[in-house]
C-alpha cells in the first residue's frame, strides 16, 4: 500500500477493523434511500428529510461527546460504537421482517447511527495520533482513504446484487454485521491504553463544548479549511438523495446500475490516495491541498445532464471519476493536517467539531434541496448544487501555516511549507 512501509502490529488491526467496517458500509451504499423509495414509496423530500434529520439530530447529540471522548480510553468507546451501530441497523431488517417497519423508525435509525458516528470518527482519530508518529500519520491515512474508496467500489454492486436477489433489507444486515467484526478486531489490538487525564475543572463545564470550535476558528489555516469543507461536502451530499430519485424513479435505473454507476469510479479515489503521499513530497502539502480542493468543485454540475440507458451510466461514471479522483487526493492530505496542527489533548474535541459541523451542513443543505427539489424538480436542484460548488474553490486558504513545536496547535509565523 500507499509507501510500502510496515506500521506496526497494532495499526495492522486497527486497519484490519477499520477495513471490514468500511466494506460493510460500502455493500450498505444508499441503503435508507432504497429502502424509502423501493418499500416505503417516499418521495423527493421524505428521502431528503431522511438524511437531513438523521444527520441533524445526530448532529446535536454528539457536541457533548467531544470532551466525553477525549479523557476516556478511545478503544472502549470505538467498540462500544461499533456495538450501538450493529444493533440499531439490525432493527431495520426485523422490523422489515415483523411488517412493522416504518419512516419513523429509519428516521431513528438514522439519528443514532450519525451520532454513533461522530463519537467513532472523534476517537480513532485521538487513537491514531497517539499510535503512530507525526512522519507515518499521512502513510496511515493514505491507507484508510485507499480502504474507503475499494470498498466503495467493490461493496455497492455486491449490494445492488444482494437486494435484487435477497430483498431490500440484505444489505443492512451485511453493514451491521461489519461493525460485529471491527468492534472484534478493535478488541483484538491489545496493548495497554492509560486513561487520559483531565485537566481544569472535574467535570464537563458548558466552555467544554466549544473548544473544539474555539481551537479550529483562531487557526488561520484550518478555519478556511473548515469552511470549505462543510459547504462542499453539503452539497455534495445534498445532491445524493436527489440523484437516487432521479436515477432510481425518473430514469428507471434498476439497483444493481445504481450501485455500479457509483462503484466504478472509485478506482480515481484507490489512485488519488496512493499518490497523495508522493505528491505532497513533491509538490508540499499546501499547493496539494488547494489544487486538489478546487478540482473537486468541478466536477458535480455535470450530473444534472444525466439521461437514461447506457449514455446516462457513462456520463454518471465519468463524474463521479473525476470527482472521487480528486477527493482521494484531498482528504488524506487534511486529515494529516488536522492532526499536525492540534494537541494530544483536544483531538477529539476537534474532530468531533469538525464532524458535528459538517453533519449539520449536510442536513441543512439536505434539507433545503430537498424543498427546492419539490419545487423546481430534482435534476434542476442537482444544477443549483453544481452551480453553487463551482464558487466554493474561494473559501480555500490562501497561505499555509505551521504550529508551533508544542503540538498544541497554537499559531506560529505563516510561512511557506515544504
Amino acid at each position: 500500500m500507499a509507501g510500502g512501509r510496515t506500521l506496526g502490529r497494532r495499526f495492522t488491526w486497527l486497519w484490519a477493523a477499520f477495513a471490514v467496517s468500511a466494506y460493510g458500509t460500502g455493500i450498505g451504499f444508499g441503503a435508507f434511500p432504497l429502502i424509502a423509495v423501493l418499500v416505503l414509496r417516499s418521495g423527493p423530500a421524505q428521502v431528503a428529510a431522511l438524511a437531513a434529520v438523521g444527520r441533524a439530530v445526530g448532529a446535536v447529540m454528539a457536541v457533548p461527546l467531544g470532551p466525553w471522548v477525549e479523557f476516556r480510553r478511545k478503544r472502549p468507546v470505538m467498540i462500544a460504537m461499533d456495538l450501538t451501530r450493529f444493533a440499531a441497523l439490525m432493527s431495520v431488517p426485523a422490523a422489515f421482517a415483523l411488517g412493522r417497519l416504518g419512516f419513523a423508525q429509519l428516521l431513528l435509525v438514522c439519528v443514532v447511527v450519525a451520532t454513533a458516528d461522530i463519537a467513532f470518527r472523534a476517537a480513532s482519530g485521538a487513537y491514531l495520533k497517539g499510535l503512530l508518529p507525526p512522519a507515518d500519520l499521512l502513510v496511515a491515512n493514505s491507507r484508510f482513504e485507499s480502504t474507503t474508496w475499494t470498498s466503495t467500489m467493490v461493496g455497492p454492486p455486491l449490494g445492488g446484487y444482494a437486494i435484487g436477489v435477497f430483498g431490500p433489507v440484505t444489505t443492512l444486515v451485511a453493514n451491521a454485521v461489519s461493525h460485529l467484526l471491527s468492534a472484534l478486531g478493535i478488541r483484538a489490538i491489545g496493548g495497554g491504553e492509560p486513561v487520559p487525564a483531565r485537566t481544569g475543572a472535574p467535570r464537563l463545564r458548558a466552555r467544554d463544548l466549544l473548544e473544539g470550535w474555539r481551537h479550529i476558528l483562531a487557526h488561520p489555516v484550518l478555519r478556511p479549511l473548515l469552511l470549505n469543507a462543510v459547504v462542499v461536502n453539503g452539497l455534495i451530499m445534498a445532491s445524493e438523495p436527489l440523484l437516487a430519485v432521479l436515477l432510481l424513479d425518473g430514469l428507471g435505473f434498476t439497483p444493481w446500475q445504481y450501485g455500479l454507476v457509483f462503484a466504478a469510479p472509485c478506482v480515481g479515489g484507490l489512485v488519488g490516495a496512493r499518490l497523495a503521499h508522493r505528491l505532497v513530497a513533491r509538490f508540499g502539502r499546501h499547493r496539494v491541498l488547494r489544487t486538489a480542493g478546487a478540482l473537486r468543485a468541478c466536477w458535480p454540475l455535470g450530473l444534472a445532464f444525466v439521461q437514461p440507458g447506457v449514455p446516462g451510466m457513462v456520463l454518471v461514471i465519468v463524474v463521479q471519476l473525476g470527482l472521487v479522483t480528486c477527493c482521494g487526493v484531498f482528504n488524506p492530505v487534511l486529515a494529516t493536517y488536522r492532526l499536525d496542527h492540534t494537541g494530544p489533548g483536544r483531538v477529539a474535541r476537534i474532530l468531533t467539531a469538525w464532524s458535528v459541523s459538517s453533519s449539520a451542513a449536510i442536513a441543512a443543505m439536505t434539507a433545503a434541496w430537498g424543498l427546492l427539489a419539490a419545487l423546481i424538480g430534482a435534476r434542476t436542484a442537482i444544477a443549483v448544487a453544481g452551480v453553487v460548488l463551482l464558487a466554493t474553490p474561494l473559501l480555500l486558504p490562501r497561505r499555509p501555516a505551521e504550529h508551533t513545536p508544542s503540538g498544541e496547535g497554537q499559531i506560529d509565523t505563516v510561512k511557506s511549507e515544504l
